[in-house]
């Protein structure tokens, strides 16, 4: 591994916490995509409808966007190496109840939707506690872009080979195997917490009541534009156009007549493309012009989209959808390390709250308005419409995207401005 931390792409995992931490997320990423893989091909199953599936999503990432600024908060507040202790015991309680409704035939619509409520409470405060925990865990703070982006690399492997291996087991061994993979892969990231080096921890005095640090999360990002406006941009990208992956299960099924393999098989080809988008953003070095990755990358998709939806060549489509997960990856990666690097110290868990607000809020909504327009208008034409906006947003603000004057200047002064504002109290 230190040979392995001498390379650029992996310069991170020099450190030996990163290092505990990056293993023990990857053994829990795999079975977090096998078990949305089987989720969604169950509820589809069940009603054979897209916006059924939408639903689904919408009754998982719903919940994040209620509670995620108050999962910021407790990062904020608590020891965020118990928060996530709390949050997997917990995932792992949820994970084995879908897996006994399914072997003692009790599954419902209104079970998978119930439970995929819970866990869109669970990952309203663990995603925010993990996110804000990269700065504790990295020895060198010039390391931290490349933490992230390595971090959301091995999520991309993940979606690349977990739905792959979900749809071989789905069609092998059922649902209730994949859900029981997942609750055993928590196990992972919280041997992973007990092997680091723990820095003690100090309760945070507050004479704040929470709703006043709910404000003050707002008030920071309304006066730091250099992070409202790229989560602005994440927020309608998140509304319009990622929410594609509804009606994937109907390219599966309809469009390429397969089966759960299939579908599987496509999810994985979008994932190829992430993970080598990840992999480049990895690559880049501190400096580089990330706003400018990421007006690149959105055009990338938006065009991958377009001819992914009017293919009937499965082989030629499946470049196209690695094309769409190349661009797409970048929306949450190059957002998440702008956030984390610009935003003052003690108002890092806040942002993430509000940064996961604007996916958790925008996607389940998207997902609920794309599985009933695909079902009007079909799913060729429904992610034809994706892409073409793609391109739109992107050009929207590509001004603020390009401008190197005001990503390296005007950005910076308003950073600490609002870090000034932030130590006076707000």
């Amino acid at each position: 591994m230190k040979k392995l931390g001498e390379i650029n792409v992996f310069r991170a995992l020099r450190s030996r916490n990163f290092l505990f931490y990056f293993i023990g997320r990857a053994v829990s990423q795999f079975g977090t995509w096998m078990q949305r893989t089987a989720v969604i091909w169950v509820m589809y199953t069940i009603t054979h409808s897209a916006f059924w599936i939408g639903v689904t999503i919408f009754a998982e990432q719903f919940p994040s966007f209620l509670f995620s600024f108050w999962g910021g908060v407790a990062a904020d507040r608590y020891d965020r190496f118990k928060v996530i202790q709390v949050t997997q015991v917990t995932s792992i309680v949820q994970a084995v109840l879908l897996a006994v409704l399914v072997l003692t035939g009790h599954i419902a619509v209104w079970a998978i939707l119930l439970l995929s409520i819970v866990l869109g409470i669970i990952n309203a405060f663990d995603i925010p506690a993990r996110q804000s925990l990269f700065n504790e865990i990295i020895a060198d703070p010039a390391d931290l872009s490349n933490a992230l982006s390595l971090s959301t690399a091995i999520a991309s492997l993940a979606q690349l080979l977990g739905p792959a291996l979900s749809g071989i087991i789905l069609a092998a061994f059922g649902a209730a195997t994949c859900f029981f993979i997942n609750a055993a892969s928590f196990v992972g990231v919280m041997i992973s917490l007990m092997l680091m080096d723990r820095p003690s921890y100090h309760p945070k005095e507050s004479k704040r009541k929470v709703t006043g640090d709910f404000v003050d999360g707002f008030s920071y990002i309304w006066k730091t534009p250099s992070i409202g406006l790229i989560i602005l941009m994440l927020a309608i990208i998140s509304l319009f156009v990622l929410p594609y992956n509804t009606v994937l299960p109907v390219f599966a099924k309809v469009i390429f007549k397969g089966d759960a393999k299939t579908f599987g098989y496509i999810t994985s080809f979008i994932s190829v493309g992430a993970v080598i988008g990840t992999f480049f953003l990895a690559s880049r070095k501190p400096g580089t012009h990330m706003r400018r990755i990421l007006f690149v990358s959105t055009i990338i998709m938006g065009i991958g989209m377009i001819f992914f939806s009017q293919l009937k060549s499965f082989p030629l489509a499946m470049f196209f959808a690695g094309l769409t997960g190349f661009g797409s990856i970048a929306q949450f990666t190059v957002c998440n390390i702008v956030v984390q690097s610009e935003s003052a110290p003690q108002m890092r868990g806040r942002a993430i709250g509000i940064l996961l607000m604007a996916i958790f809020g925008m996607m389940p909504l998207g997902s609920v308005i794309v599985g009933a327009v695909s079902e009007r208008i079909g799913a060729p034409t429904t992610v034809l419409a994706e892409g073409i906006l793609a391109i739109i947003i992107a050009l929207s603000f590509v001004k603020y995207l390009t401008n190197t004057v005001t990503n390296t200047t005007k950005t910076k002064i308003e950073t600490e401005e609002a870090k000034n504002i932030v130590e006076e109290g707000l």
